[in-house]
């Protein structure tokens, strides 16, 4: 089967609902082929085909490292050289894709954490200084979720790391998604010291009717940014 094929039908795969049935058939592919028409997915304008897409890369590039970690290592770099500025591409969909990846197969997580968490960081005067500040909003969305991810399965890595010093910030934003979803993040890493800032967005909830979509266990659903400030909340059992 030509690459063009295997994109066609790899992409009419990931419309369906099921994820657990789509990858139950997309493992019948070789793994290479089936990555590279994910890349095509990751990036899709129709939301399903996208999410759907980042949660078959993750497994299939999981398997990929068990074969040959190299190759693994290439996709990896593949989806940071998308996220600079010199690629002349913009990178959607990079940031979901690395968390994904990065939680289910440790060892990667273990070598590229730190490669996603310098793009919540800017860049500093000392030479240890060396984040990749990621300034596009829609870019910040997929890093915020990515980071609420990798949250779920790859805590340690990041707290290690200080991530949770790197949120609050986003808390601020105006992006309804990337506010929404750094809030959830903090929940998820137990971050009690941003209580104050995640009590005030539930308290908003009145006058702040902004909502996103949020994808989660292979399904996608419409909350409002007070919403996932109180869920944050519950998870740090300060919800009064």
């Amino acid at each position: 089967m030509g690459t063009r094929a295997i994109k066609q039908q790899v992409l009419g795969l990931l419309k369906r609902d099921d994820l657990a049935g789509i990858e139950t058939e997309l493992v019948l592919f070789q793994e290479k082929e089936l990555i590279n028409a994910l890349f095509f997915g990751i990036c899709h304008s129709e939301e399903r085909i996208r999410w759907h897409a980042i949660s078959v890369m993750g497994r299939a590039v999981a398997r990929l490292a068990e074969q040959d970690m190299e190759e693994a290592r290439v996709i990896l770099r593949r989806m940071l050289w998308s996220l600079n500025d010199e690629s002349g591409g913009i990178g959607w969909g990079a940031p979901e894709s690395m968390a994904e990846i990065m939680c289910r197969h440790e060892g990667l997580a273990d070598e590229y954490i730190h490669m996603l968490i310098s793009y919540m960081r800017p860049d500093g005067e000392e030479e240890c200084q060396d984040g990749n500040f990621l300034e596009h909003e829609m870019l910040q969305q997929g890093l915020m979720w990515a980071v609420g991810r990798l949250a779920q399965y790859r805590k340690k890595h990041l707290l290690t790391r200080g991530v949770e010093h790197d949120l609050p910030p986003y808390l601020e934003s105006p992006d309804a998604t990337v506010c929404g979803l750094a809030a959830r993040a903090i929940g998820l890493l137990g971050r009690t010291e941003d209580m104050g800032q995640l009590r005030r967005l539930r308290e908003l909830a009145k006058t702040d009717q902004r909502k996103l979509r949020l994808y989660d266990q292979g399904h996608c659903s419409t909350v409002s940014v007070a919403e996932l400030a109180e869920l944050a909340l519950l998870e740090l059992q300060e919800v009064e």
